[in-house]
């Protein structure tokens, strides 16, 4: 049943696509180029036969890859002609929609820089997160820390008097300019910050004591993948720290602040965690009315993660200056 599913050439067309992360039923329908009924039958009968997952969230719909422990979807996807050329111009297609997506949320972030920790803090008493951090922080272990996502740089200010070193990746130039001026502002000069992709760390491997993911994943289209290429960076025994979210429904925060995902619940994040390679060490559920925050923590065990990462971009960019 899997395989007959999967024979058709639509379906492979919408397998190509999943295979590039989480999409909706909007999005895959501008790849294709075909109606929204059709599309939606398509992925109906593709997720009856085990080779897409579904789930809903709020009033949209995602759709991506079935675990490849239980779906040979993988396989499936790497047989279809890379040089096709329906493949191709869905490629590029699916290359404009990713680009509309980040477009936003990079003109959200330009207009709301200066104003991002008092945004946040509509949401939810950040002091008492902090507090929470800082509490559940492993003291005198941590020379090295990461944080994904920067905005503000606030996490380095935060434990900036607390490390060795501290440095924090952010997509935005207007972020990472105004970040820059809160670290000179509190004299961290152990702190530093640079323009990056959270997919694709411009770091070496097993080169940090801690990493933190501080209200940054609802914003990603590929929130595990996340997870893996932070734990590529995590030293053994190293911990990541993701703050967000749990489950809501304020639909709102998508139109508002270009929010990704509405929550996350407790196995999803410590299933990716599972899957990367980490040990979830606690949950802590800090309640809130209309948000809930909650802090996962996990440490990076000896054992291989479940899927390969994203793999080192400082390597590859060392092998590719080298050809």
């Amino acid at each position: 049943m899997t395989l007959r599913a999967a024979a058709e050439p639509t379906r492979l067309r919408l397998l190509a696509a999943c295979a590039k992360g989480e999409m909706t039923v909007g999005e895959l329908t501008e790849v294709v180029g075909q109606s929204q009924p059709r599309v939606s039958r398509h992925l109906k009968l593709m997720c009856e036969a085990g080779l897409l997952d579904r789930f809903k969230e709020g009033t949209w719909v995602f759709y991506r890859m079935a675990d490849e422990r239980r779906s040979p979807v993988r396989d499936i996807v790497s047989m279809i002609p890379q040089n096709d050329p329906i493949i191709t111009r869905d490629r590029e297609r699916l290359e404009a929609v990713k680009l509309a997506r980040h477009e936003r949320a990079a003109t959200y972030f330009r207009t709301n820089a200066q104003a991002w920790d008092r945004i946040r803090s509509l949401h939810v008493d950040e002091r008492e997160v902090e507090r929470a951090l800082v509490e559940a922080w492993p003291e005198g272990k941590v020379r090295d820390l990461l944080d994904i996502g920067t905005g503000t740089g606030r996490i380095l200010q935060l434990f900036g008097p607390m490390i060795e070193r501290g440095v924090g990746i952010d997509l935005s130039h207007d972020m990472l300019a105004y970040a820059r001026a809160n670290l000179d502002d509190g004299g961290l000069m152990n702190c530093q910050v640079r323009h990056g992709d959270m997919y694709r760390l411009a770091l070496d491997d097993d080169s940090f004591d801690a990493v933190t993911v501080h209200q940054v994943l609802r914003y990603a289209d590929e929130p595990a993948n996340v997870i893996f290429e932070a734990t590529r960076v995590l030293r053994p025994q190293g911990r990541l720290v993701i703050v967000d979210f749990a489950p809501h429904q304020l639909e709102h925060l998508r139109a508002e602040h270009a929010h990704r995902r509405l929550g996350f619940a407790d196995d999803e994040v410590t299933g990716w965690c599972r899957e990367a390679g980490l040990e979830t060490e606690a949950v802590q559920t800090l309640e809130g009315d209309p948000l809930t925050v909650k802090i996962w923590i996990a440490v990076k065990s000896g054992r291989l993660p479940a899927v390969a990462t994203t793999g080192s971009a400082e390597r590859d960019h060392r092998e590719a200056s080298a050809t």
